[in-house]
């Protein structure tokens, strides 16, 4: 009775594994001609999305995903890929802003300070991407980070109705237990949108971006 038990266990967990990593496959399958590598086959729209992420680990250690999403962002921007970065990301504490430290160091490489516009309330991928259309009214955009963190989000802009395309930027070389946490993000991601209907956080005013730039214009 008790090894029945345990081979009833044993493919119930495997069959949890074979839907988990199959609902994966289908995400990345779902957006995969939607995401670009080459940024001489992106196609320019007037907004990029940086989705934001710690430029430090707690330990101290440079984030080197935050280094190649900079990099990315100003390839973009330099080639005549996109108009406004839109810098969107985690403001949560006084201590951790994230559109704040890439707007300082955008501007460092270069970026002019009245094509940047931030968003502070991109909490989380999905908040970032809903907002991107609800608050700044651009329905159309590039969205700017790594492949597997692309197909999370390009699955919210499809689930949305949004249209948008990815620019791939390079991963670090640990790439492996980062893919490992997505999988589970992207149940969670299922969870929200099929199951809870999850909204952003926080909206707000209706900021549309070409208006941003007209107010920051008028203060400089």
């Amino acid at each position: 009775m008790l090894k029945s038990g345990f081979t009833i266990l044993f493919f119930v967990i495997l069959l949890m594994i074979v839907i988990t990593l199959s609902l994966d496959r289908w995400i990345s399958w779902k957006t995969a001609p939607y995401i670009y590598e080459n940024i001489e086959l992106l196609p320019p729209r007037q907004v990029a999305v940086v989705l934001g992420t710690a430029k430090y680990y707690r330990t101290g250690v440079y984030n080197q995903y935050y280094l190649y999403r900079i990099q990315g962002a100003l390839n973009a921007y330099n080639r005549g890929k996109i108009s406004y970065l839109l810098l969107s990301g985690d403001n949560a504490m006084t201590s951790y802003n994230e559109p704040m430290t890439m707007r300082h160091d955008l501007i460092k490489a270069g970026v002019n300070p009245r094509d940047i516009v931030l968003d502070y309330a991109g909490f989380r991928t999905l908040d970032s991407i809903v907002r991107t259309c609800k608050v700044f009214d651009i329905n159309d955009f590039i969205i700017i980070t790594q492949r597997f963190h692309c197909e999370r989000a390009l699955f919210i802009a499809l689930h949305m109705g949004i249209q948008a395309q990815c620019y791939a930027v390079a991963s670090p070389k640990n790439i492996f237990s980062v893919r490992f946490r997505e999988v589970g993000a992207r149940l969670g991601t299922l969870v929200d949108l099929y199951v809870m209907k999850r909204k952003p956080r926080f909206l707000g005013p209706h900021l549309p971006i070409p208006t941003v730039h007209k107010r920051e214009d008028a203060h400089n």
